[in-house]
């Protein structure tokens, strides 16, 4: 099988229905199969993480340009 980039939601979403036709066909077994429908829960939850910190920053910065990434702001610290 040829390597793939799986950089995307819809990347692994085409990568698990691959997964899928090919257990159903019978060239993939199902352990296989498992283990790499494993890997696609976790690397989507990974891109969703991502993403979502990406917006947390952009909204951040909209709302006090002045600070740097990621950083509490001073009405949110305790």
């Amino acid at each position: 099988m040829a390597r793939r980039r799986l950089n995307s939601l819809d990347d692994l979403r085409r990568y698990a229905a691959d997964v899928v036709n090919r257990l159903e066909s019978g060239k993939l077994d199902e352990m296989q199969a498992k283990s790499r429908m494993y890997c696609v829960n976790v690397l989507s939850g990974v891109l969703k993480d991502g993403e979502l910190e990406e917006r947390v920053n952009a909204l951040e910065a909209a709302l006090n340009p002045d600070s740097r990434p990621g950083a509490v702001p001073p009405r949110l610290r305790q």
